[in-house]
């Protein structure tokens, strides 16, 4: 056996013992013995391969598989740029927390910076983002591989506990392969051969949140008018923890979008508007607890900015998921779970509470009377009321994450049963999130819905590209079709004042066809132009992948959003 070919097997060997199991492979002729070990670790059903073309893609379907399942996933590329376009993926998942090996193969080191071709130098290539980085050679003949594969997975996997440095995320194995790098065709079929890795360097990126008491596990107490803020957390049941806990107490929840929706009793939808009214001002908490990275609404930014020293963050990771304001303390997540503390009338819901319950029902039904189709905001409604039970609803970075924010009372369908809504908030980039949709389609293996714009899924259209060997999850893509960048006509740059500059600059129309791209790709299509037929498109149960196109004018997107405030500070002026 070749040396490149015993070194693939027993990376392969190792990847599959200690539990991975899914590998994404974009093909290459460096990567060829990982990808004959792959492929023969599939035959003997040790782990599932994925093959995509695009590096880019692939990483990012990797990430989605890791996502919820929270067990690492790997993807496989060559040498030279191919390596470099992994990097959006392994920066989402550094900064999200999301477990994901990188394997990238590549020539001997002894031809790096000399310009051989395809070669640059892959280690170091991620900097400070990965957990764990390790060279393998063929030519050296290393007792620890497996030891080093295992180490790989643990930094990871590695739960991030308070007080540690430690933290769930990417590591980076860089394989250094020499021809002959296809097994020779005598080779017996793959067997695992319990050899075990080589020169590596463990990360500790990260340190403790400024202001964090490390032996400080519970509270001494929070007032009756309390506010808990929840943005988006790694696990996918903190988000609900957080909220069953302040439903005990009667605090009222204002929280993104993420997590197992419904979140209880206390969650009050339209957030946002709510805390842009008058009334809020006039209402301010007497402490604010805050979970999780809130990135998405100004109003509840400023909220938790107004009075730092009011302001306890409940840490679910390492310090650059943590606020970037300043707050009045620091405590772990796992503090709610030891808090005793008894609330002055949590037998009943208090005035405190109830006020915040007549200013969301205000607010509702003042959108209710005033929303119309054509806007994201109804389309938002619409599809989320129309998803069934025990779905997952992947959202897009930019309108539809917002829309979703403003418009939807996850709580008003009454009884219906969870749905989970994730997305990619690391850095919370428009690239990849299509793939993302595929990756947790394909983990979950329950109904999976995805709410892109239209820039949003042309930026990864390549995630349709999908082989006829390659599995294909239940996905439904619903496009939020405005033709450019919407987002931008609701920040500064659409002010009516600088409408000149705008299309060139920040409107980007592209006028592309969503239906013949669907098409090229070999992917069902169908346009949604009523509530209606919206409605019925995606309460069927996704078979296979279908593209959903809802056109939108975005001309009104800024008005819209001014409109929807005013809405919201008459209605809890009045009601």
């Amino acid at each position: 056996m070749n040396p490149s070919t015993e070194l693939a097997r027993d990376i392969v060997d190792g990847l599959a013992s200690g539990g991975v199991r899914h590998v994404v492979l974009a093909p290459g002729s460096r990567s060829a013995p990982l990808a004959y070990a792959l492929l023969a670790a599939e035959r003997a059903r040790r782990l599932t391969l994925h093959v995509r073309i695009d590096e880019r893609a692939a990483a990012f379907l990797a990430l989605g598989l890791a996502k919820v399942s929270r067990v690492p996933a790997a993807v496989v590329t060559t040498s030279g740029t191919a390596v470099a376009n992994l990097h959006p993926a392994v920066l989402e998942a550094h900064h999200g927390l999301v477990p994901l090996i990188v394997l990238s193969a590549d020539r001997p080191a002894e031809l790096r910076g000399i310009g051989a071709n395809q070669t640059t130098t892959q280690p170091g290539m991620f900097g400070e983002a990965i957990r764990f980085e390790a060279e393998f050679d063929a030519d050296r003949d290393c007792p620890q591989r497996r030891a080093v594969i295992a180490d790989a997975i643990a930094a990871a996997s590695r739960p991030w506990r308070h007080g540690t440095k430690a933290a769930p995320g990417p590591v980076h194995l860089d394989v250094a392969f020499r021809e002959p790098l296809v097994p020779d065709l005598t080779d017996p079929t793959f067997v695992p051969d319990p050899v075990g890795g080589l020169a590596r360097r463990t990360s500790d990126a990260g340190d403790l949140h400024p202001g964090t008491a490390a032996g400080h596990t519970g509270f001494d107490g929070l007032p009756e008018r309390a506010l808990v803020v929840i943005g988006d957390l790694p696990e996918a049941d903190q988000a609900r923890r957080v909220a069953q806990w302040a439903e005990r107490h009667g605090w009222p929840v204002v929280a993104e979008p993420f997590g197992e929706q419904p979140l209880g009793s206390t969650a009050v939808p339209h957030g946002p508007l709510i805390l842009a009214t008058a009334w809020f001002a006039a209402n301010r908490p007497d402490r604010v607890v805050v979970a999780g990275r809130v990135t998405l609404s100004r109003s509840v930014r400023a909220a938790l900015t107004a009075d730092p020293t009011s302001v306890t963050y409940l840490a679910a990771g390492p310090r650059w998921i943590g606020p970037s304001y300043d707050v009045g303390e620091t405590l772990p997540i796992d503090s709610i779970d030891a808090a005793e503390l008894t609330v002055p009338g949590s037998a009943q819901p208090s005035d405190w509470l109830r006020s915040w319950w007549h200013a969301a029902a205000a607010t509702g039904a003042a959108l209710e009377a005033d929303l119309t189709w054509g806007s994201g905001p109804a389309l938002a409604r619409v599809l989320t009321d129309a998803l069934p039970d025990g779905s997952t609803l992947v959202l897009g970075s930019s309108n539809s994450v917002r829309d979703v924010e403003l418009a939807v009372d996850w709580a008003a369908a009454g009884d219906r049963e969870s749905v989970r809504v994730v997305g990619n908030r690391g850095l919370a980039g428009i690239d990849g999130v299509v793939s993302t949709a595929v990756g947790i389609g394909l983990e979950s293996g329950g109904p999976t819905y995805a709410l892109v714009g239209d820039l949003t899924f042309l930026h990864d259209s390549n995630a349709l590209l999908i082989g006829p060997d390659e599995a294909r999850p239940d996905l439904t893509v619903v496009v939020a079709n405005d033709d450019g960048g919407g987002i931008f006509s609701t920040l500064e740059p659409g002010e009516p004042e600088r409408a000149d500059d705008f299309e060139r600059l920040f409107g980007t129309a592209t006028g592309a066809g969503i239906e013949e791209l669907a098409a090229a790709y070999r992917i069902r299509y169908a346009r949604a132009d009523s509530p209606d037929a919206l409605a019925d498109l995606v309460s069927r149960h996704p078979e296979g992948m279908t593209v959903i196109e809802v056109r939108l004018d975005r001309s009104g997107h800024r008005d819209l959003r001014a409109r929807l405030r005013d809405l919201a500070e008459q209605a809890t002026r009045t009601g």
